[in-house]
């Protein structure tokens, strides 16, 4: 009877929602769609690539929400990375113009680390700000022009390139969610991160330098959401101002849906992933099916409420 006990409690459902979503809607569209292509290889495919940024800034939203924290400036980074990437690269090599975009993305974690880790302001109020500062200053920096991306072995890395086969967007996705998985799981900083997530003030007196981890967890994020906009630039050959605004609901979407906590303590990398590629067959069904794009909105508005109701309710028992 105890083993049964153990059993019960150790298989938490909760744990296996977004896998039981994503089978049913796979299967919904499946029979539905069957007759307008949804099932053939290229569709399949390219929901896999067209999720690989959201995918990979998803990544770093599980450890800013499992510390307790929250980002919601990374679409605007997106932009910025991807534009001076874009545009160190007219001038200097591809190498300039990668170090370029990521840095432009770990400045403004940092940025957003210092001001909530040790000016103490709250994340939510100082990504909101940075959310419209950087969009604005993505719109200023090539006065909303769009900025080609020639480079052919930039492109072949961050878009359209493969290695036996596989296609370089998915290689990132695989990449980043392994070792986003395997930092969040198995390694010091990410039991810290959960730590401080499920109670700073404990941690603290654990002698965790709880600053550092919030401080590390923006920088995580802005470093992701930097590198989706080289996936985006390298998959469209071009970037633009407007990269990243509509990943925002779609990311949040994914890593709530993936078993991410809202008030910290918990998560999963793993659910992300498995989160973000619902969302985008979820977005690839609504279209074929010629849902315009307000009830689109719609359909995703619903199922983060559903996912923050479920979230909440498990962390106030």
């Amino acid at each position: 009877m105890n083993k049964l006990t153990s059993l019960i409690q150790w298989f938490d459902p909760k744990r296996y929602v977004v896998y039981l979503g994503f089978i049913l809607i796979f299967a919904f569209f499946a029979i539905t769609l069957a007759d307008d292509g949804f099932l053939t290889t290229r569709n399949l495919s390219n929901i896999v690539l067209q999720t690989a940024p959201a995918t990979i800034m998803a990544v770093g939203f599980v450890f800013v929400l499992s510390a307790g924290e929250i980002d919601l400036s990374f679409g605007s980074i997106t932009a910025v990375s991807a534009l001076s990437a874009a545009v160190i690269m007219q001038e200097h090599s591809m190498l300039a113009g990668i170090a370029a975009g990521l840095g432009a993305g770990l400045a403004i974690g940092w940025f957003n680390g210092v001001m909530v880790a040790y000016l103490r302001l709250p994340s939510f109020l100082v990504t909101l700000a940075t959310l419209g500062l950087f969009a604005g200053i993505a719109r200023s920096m090539t006065n909303l022009r769009s900025i080609p991306v020639v480079n052919d072995t930039f492109t072949g890395i961050f878009g359209s390139g493969s290695l036996f086969g596989i296609p370089s967007l998915i290689l990132w996705t695989l990449g980043a969610v392994i070792v986003g998985h395997v930092i969040y799981r198995e390694s010091r900083f990410g039991a810290h991160v959960l730590a401080t997530g499920d109670n700073a003030n404990a941690a603290q007196v654990a002698g965790i330098k709880v600053p550092r981890i919030r401080l590390a967890v923006l920088m995580a994020s802005g470093f992701c959401a930097g590198l989706a906009g080289l996936l985006y630039a390298g998959r469209i050959q071009a970037a633009k101002y407007t990269l990243g605004e509509s990943d925002l609901m779609i990311v949040i979407a994914a890593v709530i849906v993936g078993g991410t906590a809202l008030n910290g303590g918990k998560g999963s990398v793993v659910g992300a992933l498995v989160g973000s590629l619902m969302m985008g067959m979820l977005n690839n069904g609504l279209i074929l099916m010629g849902l315009p794009v307000s009830d689109q909105m719609i359909v995703r508005g619903l199922i983060i409420l559903i996912a923050v109701a479920i979230s909440l309710r498990d962390n106030t028992r």
